[in-house]
């Protein structure tokens, strides 16, 4: 209607996009758009009484025979490229050669590059009055905006089941060919909305067709076969044997289906169409009869009545959420089907699945099962316990009833419940197996000067409750028998150290590991790895151009075990003999023996330095701030007990 009126008022614009699904007459409508464009008659003739063309001047045969001169059809698949466009756009600035338009039908235009459209965009936005482009198009967005907001845009809509069975059945009568309503219905079905589908389908089956007393007849079952589908009454046998929670049943009829040569894919494919018939006809409110299927309903199911009907069956069997489920895992499964190996398994596993969720129980009808008391509606409300003053009046709990209360909690929690749906699938392990044992926990009611405590009614969940033992705690010492380290006793105030007896203060010890006299190592070379490191850091921070080996140094970890000083490194293999040369390695050998490290051997090994290894301190010089500050006492406790880390060390006593 908004082009014949276009036509009448002669407001032509000089772009047009008509998009929409696949086989509804796009291109066809922008062929009869030329004709009536350049038609040789005028509007309102006795020739051309209406906008719509005449069809029988020079013009309009030509254009509908495809040999218009000034009409170019370009299939924009193969023709997609800038150097096509530039050529369409040189020839554009040409008028026509005989007819009042030149116009361009560019087919499947979302195929054109984004450059070509770019080369196209200035003639779409400046174009010569005798220049009109039509572009069809299944996918409108892969335009750009740039282009569609330079032109007008048609939507078309999928056609309707009944207009697709009207044409069919027209079709039919005028090529003398016997069919019946269920082959014609199955034909418009197989269309989708498409009426170039729906006619491609019948061409082939007509083809197929036996003939009977010179005319070809088409029933049913042969259409079905040509097409490779299965007629729904087998998922409708599949949806009663779930209902039913016969998986034996479902297992067999996908066999059966499977053995025939139907692809699982197809199956499921027709299986989602099935449900989502079903779940429409739930909601829709059509019933088993048919009955409801008129207005709202008919237009959401674009299927033949008997088809309705059988909608209707199914859905009559689940509620409208068993539906959706059911739907959402056969939409899963048809997805798995495309990138998986074994079709067939993943398609059985999906039916299954659909047994499966009819043993499970709504959340609500769960809830349901425990009681809602007094008790319940106070921890909603966010009170757990409430402490009553003294004056309260509220009787205490005794200990009997608090015991009675726990006990039966704990029985409650091990019960097996009665409402499982999986109480005859004895193979299945049932989760309250694995529940530990909850032993009665007495709890000791408090004292009678306390305050009044009101304990609300417990609500009783099925849940396994861990209540921890504590671990034993060791007495401590009495204040006359402990004993205090000299270096205790140094980090105390003058006044309470002169208080502490001196039987009580015992000498330092260092206990020798195991594995060092497992060594056989000298007294000398009991030296701990900090030592040993801090005395070659400063052996190589005394020579020159040594800085870099000393860090290397500082960064590495040190162990001593079996007779060798084990050095690892974060330098890689090859960075470890340039930074840490033969010069280096001298001093650090030579700083080990003096610091008492004998019959050691010295192993320097590479490694690889990680992203998130933490750099560490380096070690103060002797002498130093640090150094001092490190060897008192009491900053050697707050690093024992802390596990503190001196970073920066500040010298007050030079200081006003």
């Amino acid at each position: 209607m908004t082009l014949m009126n276009a036509l009448k008022q002669a407001r032509i614009a000089h772009g047009y996009i008509f998009s929409g699904h696949r086989g509804i007459g796009k291109t066809t409508i922008a062929r009869i758009l030329a004709m009536a464009l350049n038609c040789r008659n005028v509007i309102g003739s006795a020739e051309r009484p209406t906008a719509e063309p005449c069809e029988v001047c020079e013009s309009c045969t030509e254009i509908r025979a495809g040999n218009a001169v000034d009409v170019i059809e370009i299939d924009a698949a193969t023709n997609r490229g800038i150097d096509e466009i530039r050529e369409l756009r040189d020839a554009a600035r040409y008028r026509p050669a005989r007819d009042k338009y030149k116009i361009y039908i560019l087919d499947e235009a979302h195929q054109i590059t984004d450059a070509a459209f770019n080369a196209l965009l200035k003639t779409l936005e400046e174009p010569p009055d005798h220049i009109v482009f039509m572009m069809a198009t299944t996918q409108p967005e892969d335009i750009p905006q740039t282009v569609r907001s330079r032109c007008q845009h048609f939507s078309f809509h999928a056609v309707k089941l009944v207009d697709i069975l009207g044409e069919l059945r027209g079709i039919a009568e005028r090529e003398g060919v016997d069919a019946d309503e269920a082959a014609l219905s199955l034909l418009a079905e197989a269309g989708d909305g498409s009426m170039r589908d729906a006619l491609s389908i019948m061409d082939q089956a007509i083809a197929s067709a036996p003939v009977e007393d010179g005319r070809p007849r088409l029933d049913a079952g042969q259409i079905r076969e040509l097409m490779g589908t299965v007629p729904n009454a087998v998922f409708e046998r599949v949806l009663e044997a779930v209902d039913g929670n016969r998986s034996a049943e479902v297992i067999t009829v996908a066999n059966q289906l499977l053995d025939a040569g139907n692809s699982p894919a197809q199956l499921a494919r027709q299986f989602v169409r099935y449900l989502r018939n079903c779940v429409i006809a739930k909601i829709a409110g059509i019933g088993v009869d048919g009955a409801g299927a008129d207005g709202v309903a008919g237009e959401l199911l674009q299927i033949s009545a008997d088809e309705q009907r059988r909608a209707g069956r199914s859905a009559a069997l689940f509620s409208e959420e068993e539906l959706t489920r059911f739907l959402q895992v056969m939409l899963r499964t048809f997805d798995e089907l495309g990138y998986r190996q074994e079709q067939r398994f993943h398609f059985e596993l999906g039916l299954l699945k659909l047994v499966h969720l009819r043993r499970l129980l709504p959340i609500e009808e769960v809830l349901s099962q425990f009681p809602v008391t007094g008790g319940a509606k106070q921890l909603r409300a966010g009170g757990a316990a409430k402490v009553a003053g003294p004056a309260a009046t509220a009787p205490l709990r005794n200990e009997a009833a608090t015991v009675r209360t726990l006990e039966t909690s704990a029985q409650v929690m091990n019960a097996k419940p009665a409402f499982s749906p999986f109480e005859k699938d004895t193979s299945r392990r049932r989760f309250d197996e694995r529940a530990p044992e909850v032993a009665p926990v007495r709890v000791a009611p408090p004292p009678s000067p306390s305050p009044t405590v009101v304990v609300p009614t417990p609500v009783v969940m099925p849940v396994a409750v861990v209540v921890p033992v504590a671990a034993p705690v060791e007495p401590m010492p009495s204040v006359d028998e402990a004993e205090t380290t000299q270096a205790e006793v140094a980090m105390l105030p003058d006044v309470v150290a002169a208080t502490i007896p001196a039987a009580r203060i015992v000498p330092e010890t260092v206990a020798i590991p195991a594995a060092w006299n497992a060594m056989d190592l000298q007294p000398s070379s009991l030296h701990s790895t900090e030592a040993l490191q801090k005395a070659a850091i400063e052996a190589l921070a005394g020579m020159k151009n040594q800085d870099t080996a000393a860090d290397a140094l500082t960064d590495a970890e040190w162990v001593v075990a079996d007779g060798e000083v084990r050095v690892q490194t974060e330098l890689s293999k090859t960075m470890l003999p340039m930074v840490i040369n033969a010069e280096a390695e001298k001093a650090i050998r030579s700083a080990l023996l003096d610091a008492g490290a004998t019959g050691l051997k010295l192993v320097l090994v590479p490694g690889v330095k990680t992203a998130n290894a933490a750099k560490k301190a380096k070690a103060p010089k002797t002498g130093s701030v640090q150094a001092k500050a490190m060897e008192h006492p009491v900053v050697q406790r707050a690093q024992t007990l802390f596990n503190a880390e001196i970073r920066n060390v500040i010298d007050l006593r030079d200081s006003d």
